[in-house]
């Protein structure tokens, strides 16, 4: 919206900074981040008179998650209002790719409410059915990717970008529809299982998100883009002003996650979280470098895949309980120590992912 401000402009007067993505994005952190920290005690005070008994705890988790007992959820409203509010007033709203992201974030940020609404009012686990979240996340996905098809170039539309490797793109067809509907739902529930301790998930989706931001304003950037030997996607670069947002409100919410947690994202935070770099990462054609840049993501999700298999294979447990953050509960580790040290785990995997933009 702000960025209609630069029509004004004459050049070097403070209207010409509208212009510029970068000055954009930080306008963007700064109203989500402050958005965070005036709505962030009201809206827990609100959320703990409506749920009462806060989220409920699994019977069958570690013994110290008892004692968080009355702590309420739903807390990813908080994340979710900074970035459409920010979003809003600093992205260029003619761009598709800022639509499609808030699109997809807020769809399966609705998904995870409806979740989390039956959880605290029958007060169990249990919640949506996991096979309406899934076909309905799918449906989503398949819609976003579609649209990521129409609005691209046709030289690029259905292709799969090998990161490292210069230009090389592998062409799917119409078989990127399904390709990109996987990347999106994965995302969502990968980030949704590691949402278990206070603060493990929103840094690591922080840093990814940040990432995925710098890679978006790069191949959205034909200089940059042809520069790197990286795909040109021409209106990508206005997704740093989203990230920019969803990094300020991510901090904003954590102000209020940090440990002792005074309120949980709920699945209406970690499955619209997860959504968002999904879609990001197929908008940029860098699914593949999300999965090393989400490599955390990645091995919460497996080790719950392996640890079911296992289980109906065998009737053993290859972890002591899944997803692999309960693991290290169960050895012995402290939450403060899992959470840091899995936020160091992240950022290294994030370099990791930037340094593929290089290596050529």
């Amino acid at each position: 919206m702000l960025y209609w401000l630069s029509a004004f402009s004459h050049g070097g007067d403070i209207f010409n900074l509208f212009r510029y993505i970068t000055f954009r994005a930080g306008g963007a952190f700064f109203t989500a981040l402050i958005f965070g920290f005036l709505f962030g005690r009201p809206l827990i005070d609100f959320l703990r008179l409506r749920q009462k008994k806060g989220q409920p705890i699994r019977d069958d988790g570690p013994q110290t998650h008892f004692a968080k007992a009355g702590t309420p959820t739903m807390g990813g409203v908080l994340i979710l209002g900074a970035v459409v509010v920010s979003t809003l007033l600093w992205a260029r709203l003619d761009v598709i790719y800022v639509w499609l992201v808030m699109g997809v974030t807020l769809s399966f940020g609705l998904i995870g409410f409806a979740d989390d609404w039956q959880k605290v009012t029958k007060n169990n686990t249990k919640g949506v059915s996991s096979r309406v979240r899934f076909l309905l996340g799918l449906a989503i996905a398949a819609v976003a990717t579609a649209v990521v098809m129409w609005v691209q170039p046709p030289a690029l539309s259905a292709d799969l970008a090998v990161p490292v490797f210069k230009r090389v793109l592998i062409h799917l067809g119409y078989f990127y529809i399904p390709f990109g509907m996987i990347v999106i739902v994965g995302s969502a529930n990968a980030v949704n299982l590691t949402d278990g301790l206070d603060g493990l998930a929103v840094m690591p989706v922080m840093i990814a998100a940040g990432t995925l931001g710098v890679i978006a304003y790069v191949v959205g950037n034909a200089n940059f883009a042809n520069y790197l030997d990286l795909h040109f996607v021409p209106g990508t670069g206005e997704l740093l002003v989203f990230v920019a947002g969803l990094i300020g409100g991510g901090l904003g919410f954590l102000w209020y996650n940090a440990p002792p947690a005074a309120v949980f994202m709920g699945d209406t935070g970690s499955l619209a979280l997860g959504g968002a770099l999904g879609a990001i990462a197929v908008a940029t054609k860098h699914e593949i470098v999300l999965a090393i840049v989400g490599g955390l993501f990645v091995v919460e999700a497996l080790s719950v895949i392996i640890q079911v298999l296992y289980f109906k294979r065998t009737g053993k447990r290859v972890f002591l309980m899944a997803p692999i953050h309960h693991h290290f509960e169960k050895k012995g580790w402290a939450e403060p120590q899992i959470v840091i040290r899995f936020w160091i785990i992240s950022l290294i995997l994030a370099l990791i992912g930037l340094a593929t933009l290089k290596l050529r």
